[in-house]
């Protein structure tokens, strides 16, 4: 996706979650939100995904297991941290200059994604 479509779902996710009752009703907008896009772009394959989607969120959707896959998620972002610190300490064992650069980028950008993932209220 590119950077304006991301920019775009993260403030309409915000927005809907101001409005949104429960958790699988914020889920469900979202959905129809991306369906009403897929429509205007006329991509009849992602409003096909993006409809059996929607069906399968009003089916089996509760808002403990949004809640459950949620820390799901974050347990595994800690975990890739873990193993990104490792890899790091690896790396200026090694005294690679290149490699510790590109191995302190990726454990930052693992942290961002452990932020971003906690600062959703779940």
């Amino acid at each position: 996706m590119n950077t304006r479509t991301v920019l775009a779902i993260a403030l309409l996710s915000l927005t809907s979650a101001a409005q949104a009752s429960s958790l699988c009703s914020e889920k469900e907008q979202d959905i129809q939100r991306e369906i009403g896009y897929a429509e205007k772009h006329q991509n009849q394959s992602r409003v096909d995904g993006l409809n059996k989607a929607l069906k399968e969120v009003r089916a089996n959707c509760t808002d403990s297991s949004l809640r459950a896959a949620h820390q799901k998620k974050i347990n595994e972002q800690k975990a890739e941290i873990t193993e990104r610190k490792a890899d790091l300490e690896e790396a200026r064992a090694k005294g690679d200059a290149d490699k510790i650069a590109k191995r302190e980028q990726k454990l930052a950008e693992a942290e961002h994604e452990l932020k971003t993932l906690q600062s959703r209220d779940y």
